[in-house]
């Protein structure tokens, strides 16, 4: 499904509509998902600007897990909706996604990981997941590249698994172009323009937009964003890199999404090879280019975990931007200094898999009506208070 860019002429020659109702500045999985549920409940005038390609952000990388395996009640609630959401999308949409429900495994090195994930998979199965703690032995079954004398436990949850971005933001936007939403990309936002505290209008170099309603969608860039009307988001650029092995005539076993808690590495299926990746020390910045810098750490820690993926021959890499905040959790919410200025950002690597749900609660929020559960935890004000921040365990 190709996505439809609607142009619109002025007098200047610029192709950029006059007006909006709202307009979202963003084209990855936070932007499409959100357009396309205000338009689905009858807002008329969404546009959408990316000042790129659709996806190209952190939505850009090839494949995305997607799980309900959280530790925050609330990471749980969206990762669950969201989940449920995929696994209707073909069904829905019309487009396959590359959905492989292959479970996840999350590897407990120490007693305190072990606890954790515990504490965790309790949480889960309230809200209708059935993962379970697992022993050593049965770790091993479940994924026979997992070091038995590595491990203490370990975590499962068999109905999470990974899909492709790429798919579910074209989709998104194909559906979302369909009920109306312009989508302009190449169009980049240079200013926010405000009075008296309430927005009047989008400023891009493609002409200015008159709206009264802004939703930040910019993932590593939300920060620019926020400054333009004045909204603090604090998000910060980290690059995080992953290489893909040859593809192999004889295919590896399947395995669920493994994490080891410890040191941050992962590995999950990719076609007939591997995709392997830890989330080493990197200074904060938008740079995106692919390297093997993070090569030594992965290969540390895959000799205690998995040996046998330890000095992988890969055949290719890729490199994107995790959006961080403070304490690793998502900024869902309106602003409460600017009136009509609404984020979906921060997601600090778990954004896909949260995407529809995240879609649901902006509209909602749009419309003022009550959503599917309460999203005040994710609100940008709570690190204007005293209030300790609880830090998502099952984050990498």
């Amino acid at each position: 499904m190709d996505c439809q860019i609607v142009p619109l002429s002025l007098p200047d020659g610029l192709q950029q509509p006059l007006s909006a109702d709202v307009v979202i500045i963003g084209g990855g999985i936070m932007g499409v998902s959100s357009a396309f549920h205000l338009a689905e409940a009858g807002v008329k005038n969404v546009v959408l600007i990316e000042r790129g390609e659709l996806g190209t952000g952190s939505s850009a990388k090839p494949l995305g897990g997607v799980r309900a395996t959280f530790s925050d009640p609330a990471n749980v609630a969206l990762g669950k909706r969201s989940l449920d959401a995929y696994g209707r999308f073909a069904g829905r949409f019309g487009v396959d996604i590359g959905l492989r429900r292959v479970g996840y495994l999350f590897l407990c090195r120490s007693s305190a990981e072990v606890l954790d994930c515990e504490r965790s998979t309790l949480v889960q199965n309230e809200f209708g997941s059935n993962s379970r703690m697992v022993t050593p032995d049965e770790a091993v079954e479940i994924n026979p590249f997992v070091a038995k004398e590595a491990l203490l436990g370990a975590s499962y949850s068999p109905e999470d698994g990974f899909a492709e971005p790429a798919k579910a933001v074209q989709a998104y936007a194909a559906a979302a172009t369909a009920l109306g939403v312009k989508i302009l990309t190449g169009t980049e936002a240079f200013a926010i323009e405000t009075t008296n505290g309430s927005i009047n209008s989008v400023v891009t170099n493609r002409g200015t937009i008159r709206t009264e309603s802004v939703i930040c969608a910019a993932g590593a860039w939300s920060r620019k964003i926020g400054d333009m009307a004045g909204v603090e988001l604090p998000v910060t650029p980290v690059r995080r890199q992953i290489g893909m092995t040859r593809q192999q005539s004889v295919p590896y076993p399947e395995v669920p999404f493994t994490l080891d808690l410890s040191t941050t590495m992962y590995f999950h299926n990719y076609y007939n090879g591997m995709l392997l990746g830890i989330s080493n020390d990197e200074d904060p910045g938008f740079g995106r280019d692919y390297s093997h810098e993070w090569l030594p750490e992965f290969n540390a820690a895959a000799r205690v975990c998995a040996p046998s993926l330890a000095e992988p021959d890969l055949e290719f890499g890729w490199a994107g931007l995790y959006e961080n905040t403070p304490d690793h959790n998502a900024l869902i919410g309106a602003s409460s200094e600017v009136s009509g200025f609404y984020y979906a950002t921060g997601f600090s690597g778990h954004g896909f898999l949260q995407g529809p749900a995240v879609g649901e609660l902006i509209r909602d929020m749009y419309l003022g009506r009550p959503g599917f559960m309460d999203a005040s935890t994710f609100s940008a004000d709570r690190f204007n208070n005293d209030l300790a921040l609880v830090r998502e365990v099952h984050i990498i």
